[in-house]
């Protein structure tokens, strides 16, 4: 461990050179990138820094148990090799966590795309239900969130919802949510008394900013047409709402929920931005899932990964056979890091596993 922690901090301090370097500052592109990495290996090397203290204090303590005449200096040393050896223990558990290599992506902002399933009205209205989840979330996290655009259910909540959320490590945490979520109750619309079951998929996709991916602008087809959402006396008047084509892929962008043409423009282009920058994610994603025999956070959009029961208030997650009974908490947002928690925890265990004698 002490030789890889060695090399890390190397490379560390490597990159703080090469950011003064006038060739970095000058390319924005790669000045980024190497702050990126010097941010990402901080904390390994903060830990390190101590984690070398410790190991020095250690030998120090040795050498006078072993050499010194002295009984009581003896004794005071044996007390304090206890002690550092109890830290020295704690420490490693600590870098082994910080040493797994994590998702590149987790800072991101995040946009979330939620589509009503099977269930007719009532998954539109499940569609709903977890858009208002993830604002509430998103509000006792502190975050931002920003609505991109929206296709209203017949009888309430939606056929499908675009936003963005921006905070700290918003895709960290917002990743685990990515699949087919399923809801089981008694729609409105049910006369009988029947629990139906509905489903929802939501896409939880890592914001890409124009480093990320280089996108041509004669690549993309831009139309404008007039909204038909929410809009004031502007709705149907000018043409505010635009849709963007990317013609290499077909990927096909539409945000009208904004009165101004260059805002629904530039939040189109953040999510056609992102949506081209997770075809090569998802090749990381999918390499991630396939060395692992869970589910968890593998990025598989057909995985059915909750089901939210009502007449026994219980939510389950299938991807670690976790079930809480505490249904509207989670449903109002404040339950939802408990089961975050909960599947970070389980991934962590598994990267240690799998990481085995490598770190």
């Amino acid at each position: 461990m002490l030789e890889k922690l060695e090399a890390i901090h190397a490379r560390w301090e490597e990159i703080g050179r090469s950011m003064n370097e006038p060739e970095a500052i000058n390319d924005v592109k790669r000045f980024v990138k190497l702050g990126k990495d010097y941010k990402v290996l901080l904390p390994v090397v903060e830990a390190y820094k101590i984690y070398d203290t410790v190991l020095k204090h250690i030998t120090s303590a040795k050498d006078v148990m072993y050499n010194e005449k002295d009984e009581e200096m003896r004794a005071f040393a044996k007390e304090e090799l206890d002690l550092l050896n109890t830290q020295k223990e704690k420490l490693e558990e600590d870098i082994r966590l910080l040493l797994i290599p994590s998702d590149p992506e987790d800072e991101k902002n995040a946009i979330v795309e939620i589509r009503a399933g099977s269930g007719g009205d009532e998954a539109s209205i499940f569609a709903g239900d977890l858009y208002r989840m993830y604002l509430r979330f998103a509000e006792l996290k502190g975050w931002k969130t920003e609505l991109v655009d929206m296709t209203e259910g017949t009888v309430g909540g939606f056929k499908e919802v675009i936003f963005n959320m921006s905070g700290e490590n918003v895709y960290g945490l917002m990743k685990y949510e990515s699949g087919v979520h399923r809801v089981q109750r008694v729609p409105k619309t049910e006369t009988q008394g029947r629990v139906h079951t509905s489903a929802a998929s939501v896409v939880v996709l890592p914001e890409a900013d124009e480093f990320d991916v280089d996108v041509k602008e004669s690549d993309i087809r831009r139309d404008t047409f007039c909204s038909s959402g929410p809009g004031g006396q502007s709705v149907n008047t000018t043409y505010s709402a635009v849709r963007l084509t990317h013609i290499p892929t077909g990927i096909v962008v539409i945000c009208q929920d904004q009165k101004s043409q260059v805002k629904n423009l530039e939040k189109a282009m953040s999510v056609l931005r992102s949506r081209i920058y997770e075809k090569e994610h998802q090749k990381y994603l999918d390499e991630v899932s396939s060395k692992r025999k869970t589910m968890v956070s593998s990025g598989d959009r057909s995985a059915k990964i909750r089901t939210y029961n009502y007449p026994q208030s219980r939510v389950t997650d299938h991807r670690i056979h976790l079930t809480l009974y505490n249904l509207q908490t989670v449903i109002d947002g404040g339950g939802v890091q408990e089961l975050i928690d909960a599947l970070q925890l389980a991934e962590n265990a598994e990267r240690l596993k799998a990481a085995g004698e490598e770190i």
